[in-house]
């Protein structure tokens, strides 16, 4: 079935339930930036794969809004199917909710799946609605009947992620969210997000692509934990470990019941923006709520003492993996055929050939010459090429061990490339380096950091559609709330950096129908000297993969900056060198010489 007819056929269950507008969000029932098969609507309803974006569907429109990422890849995946790119943000394009507002009709009915959709977003349909005397109509999944062959929810087994790894126990970690509800005055903590479930149980799961989520609700009372999802996934050892810590396992569905039988002497605390719609509106009328961010958001990014030792360990690994994988690509690329597929494969391979590792963290990206400059762009089949001499290659790729997540970007000159490519490559790596070594006031937040990584770009006329970086969870989310480096406000994004947090520097340059470069390390948050002026802070980086030196262009470089690359390299060189074999070695060497 093609996507005009999937649209076809949404449009006559539209019509059969009087519903004006159709909200098709990305998520799954849990408001989780990446989703598994059976929850990817979106993209069955519209062809457009991207991570991000939403579709709204009207008698006679229908349209699909997504980020700056995605612009070129959501344009040529729409191509043909009738449903129109909103690019959001650019000028003259109206949000979602301005949308609705211009389209929907007196008394007009704005459908969409309430599990899927957030509290705070879903409110605003609801208010969008009421002001042209509507309403909005949220237990209706019209795409699952559209969906015929709809992949199950996953069966997949959980496991627990040991102390060794973990660095506290669930017990700890339940004693400090306890704390964080006595002081919410709250009773009762409903938690929908994965992540912060898997943290806080040190349980971890395979149910969503590339992410070692489970799926699961829970609701944390004062003695007890309540933990819906599937029986069958866990192991003897995993539910006896879990009684041991007051959780009771029941049926994943069963917490739309569950919250209905909540009482009068409960004062339920939740995350309106990671919550549910249908779930909230579960929550009888009566019963108090406490709306705030989960306190396990917070507590889960700054990572403690072990996860830093462990992370630190798990980018070695990681450097000595990507590292042998760029000697392979120098070494071979023009002798051999090398796709971006088979070149992701080999990636691939060398880090599982890692102790600990697990599966990559999040869809590989590998990208040649102008796939580059299609920011989130992903090959397949029908758009892999072969790798040949004279152009660039970009990897953004990463892994999942039992030491942590990694998230990596290089992009590599194979043969010569263009001055062009080379002072741009330049420029993404004189932004990278600067802002790593970046020195600030406690209470700085991303956005007040974000220009150091900008100036460089900036003073050319230049820019990036994206952040220049986010949080990284441990065997967690790779996109890891609530820190990040963005140069607008977002009031999402304005938490001050915390000691031990981990986030990325990744910058970048796209030119459509050229090339794209982008270089990205993460950086963990560091203390420094205290004094009378305040609490100075500073990153230190924990990523180690030489920068290629076949696409710097020294003359663009200052002598700091020069000094801040050769100081980089030296320790890449100390770190991952011992690893190697001789050759490799040699390689390395003359990949990490001064300049």
């Amino acid at each position: 079935m093609k996507v005009s007819e999937r649209v076809d056929s949404l449009r006559r269950l539209m019509e059969e339930n009087g519903i004006d507008a159709y909200v098709v969000p990305t998520a799954d029932y849990h408001q989780s930036e990446y989703v598994g098969e059976h929850f990817k609507a979106r993209a069955f309803m519209t062809g457009f794969t991207g991570s991000a974006g939403t579709a709204v569907f009207t008698r006679d429109e229908a349209g699909l809004w997504t980020d700056g990422r995605y612009f070129i890849q959501a344009e040529q995946q729409l191509e043909g199917t009738g449903v129109g790119l909103r690019r959001m943000g650019e000028p003259g394009v109206p949000t979602v909710a301005d949308y609705l507002k211009s389209v929907l009709p007196e008394n007009g009915v704005i459908g969409f799946d309430g599990r899927t959709v957030g509290v705070d977003e879903g409110q605003v349909y609801a208010d969008i609605a009421a002001d042209k005397g509507g309403s909005v109509v949220y237990d209706c999944d019209l795409v699952d009947t559209v969906w015929e062959d709809r992949p199950p929810l996953s069966e997949k087994a959980a496991f627990m992620l040991d102390i060794k790894y973990a660095g506290e126990t669930a017990s700890s970690k339940l004693e400090r969210v306890r704390g964080a509800m006595k002081e919410a005055g709250s009773n009762v903590h409903i938690i929908t997000s994965l992540d912060d479930i898997g943290w806080l149980l040190n349980v971890r799961g395979e149910d969503v692509d590339y992410f070692p989520l489970l799926l699961s609700y829970a609701i944390v009372k004062m003695d007890s934990v309540e933990l819906y999802a599937d029986e069958r996934k866990f192991s003897d050892e995993i539910k006896a470990e879990l009684t041991g810590n007051g959780v009771c396992i029941h049926a994943y569905n069963e917490v739309y019941e569950a919250v209905k039988r909540l009482g009068d002497g409960d004062v339920i605390l939740l995350d309106p923006k990671r919550m549910n719609f249908a779930l909230f509106h579960n929550i009888p009328k009566g019963v108090k709520t406490v709306k705030q961010e989960n306190p396990t958001i917070l507590m889960k990014a700054v990572k403690n003492d072990t996860e830093v030792k462990n992370i630190r360990n798990a980018h070695i690994k990681d450097g000595v993996a990507h590292t042998k994988f760029m000697y392979w690509l120098k070494k071979n690329i023009g002798k051999m055929e090398i796709t971006e597929l088979s070149a992701s494969d080999k990636l691939k391979e060398f880090r599982a050939q890692q102790e600990g590792f697990l599966w990559p963290s999040f869809e590989p990206i590998c990208a040649y010459k102008e796939h580059g400059a299609i920011v989130h762009y992903t090959s397949s089949p029908e758009t892999n090429v072969e790798l040949k001499e004279g152009g660039l290659f970009l990897t953004d790729t990463g892994g999942h061990y039992y030491e942590g997540s990694t998230d990596i970007t290089r992009t590599v000159a194979l043969g010569e490339v263009s001055q062009v490519e080379k002072d741009h490559f330049t420029t993404v790596a004189v932004s990278m380096l600067n802002l790593a070594d970046a020195r600030f006031l406690y209470g700085c937040s991303g956005m007040n950091l974000d220009y150091v990584a900008r100036e460089p770009f900036w003073r050319q006329n230049l820019n990036f559609n994206h952040g220049t970086g986010h949080g990284v969870g441990y065997l967690g989310n790779i996109h890891e709330p609530p820190a990040g480096f963005r140069w607008q406000f977002r009031p999402n994004e304005i938490q001050p950096f915390e000691e031990n947090m981990i986030i990325t520097d990744e910058p970048g340059i796209y030119i459509e129908g050229s090339h794209g470069i982008r270089t990205e390390n993460e950086l963990l948050v560091r203390r420094g000297e205290k004094n009378e002026y305040g609490q100075f802070m500073y990153f230190e980086p924990v990523t180690f993969v030489p920068i290629d030196l076949d696409a710097v262009n020294p003359a663009l470089m200052t002598e700091k900056e020069k000094t801040l690359l050769n100081d980089y390299h030296k320790k890449v060189y100390e770190l991952i060198a011992p690893h190697l074999t001789e050759k490799e070695q040699d390689w390395l060497k003359e990949y990490t010489r001064a300049i």
